[in-house]
């Protein structure tokens, strides 16, 4: 089986606006309703799992396909990190899945994931023992800050070789990737995604080209190019 999970409770300060991230329109339409359709759209994922915050009444009115909403499931249990609403996610549908059944993770705020990059994801990690990413070899030159009278500046240009963006979906087995964020919870150990708490167990997850389309929403002028993105599609 494989199912995605969604987390959709967090509050994303860094765009703005009077509504949390997962529910500010673009092109007429809330962040998180992009993600859910195009889960919706591969036959193989056959249950769509959205956690929001305990007490959510917005989600209710994200316009869906009959198609979406027959694979649905909301989950109130969000917690106060990605982390959390994750895990949380992972033990509330427990009863339902299987230690080898698979879980795709994706951030509700990237509205430019598609059924193919989806279903690449899977048929690139169908037989892999740990699991993967979507991710993108880092094209820009880094660099590295130092704080000086106030003001920042470059400390020095790090080596970009070898270094690669990660993105979402995060596909793992949910046995898996229940005790590697259980266990990154309990040593207080703060993951900002799922690959790193699997890496935090000496596993090496696979990467998988993902596209400059399925970046995350996160700065207001984000909107403006996701924007710009849909209208050719």
């Amino acid at each position: 089986m494989i199912v995605a999970l969604i987390p959709a409770a967090g509050q994303g300060t860094r765009l703005g606006g009077a509504l949390p991230k997962q529910y500010q329109l673009l092109g007429g339409r809330p962040l998180v309703g992009y993600a859910v359709e195009a889960f919706a759209r591969v036959a193989a994922v056959t249950s769509i799992y959205v956690v929001v915050a305990p007490g959510d009444a917005q989600f209710a009115s994200v316009p869906l396909s009959d198609q979406a909403r027959r694979a649905l499931c909301v989950l109130p249990v969000g917690g106060p990190t990605r982390h959390a609403s994750v895990l949380n996610g992972l033990d509330a549908i427990a009863p339902a899945l299987g230690e080898r059944d698979w879980v795709l993770v994706h951030d509700a705020a990237r509205p430019g994931l598609s059924a193919q990059m989806i279903a690449e994801l899977v048929r690139a990690l169908a037989d892999d023992p740990v699991g993967g990413l979507l991710a993108l070899p880092v094209a820009d030159t880094l660099k590295a800050e130092r704080v000086e009278a106030g003001h920042v500046r470059v400390a020095r240009t790090v080596e970009r070789a070898g270094l690669w963006q990660a993105q979402t979906p995060q596909m793992f087995r949910f046995g898996l990737l229940r005790a590697a964020l259980a266990r990154a919870a309990a040593a207080g150990t703060p993951v900002t995604d799922e690959s790193s708490a699997i890496e935090q167990m000496g596993l090496a997850p696979r990467l998988v080209n993902g596209s400059q389309t399925n970046f995350k929403v996160t700065y207001p002028e984000d909107v403006l190019l996701a924007e710009r993105l849909l209208e050719k599609d």
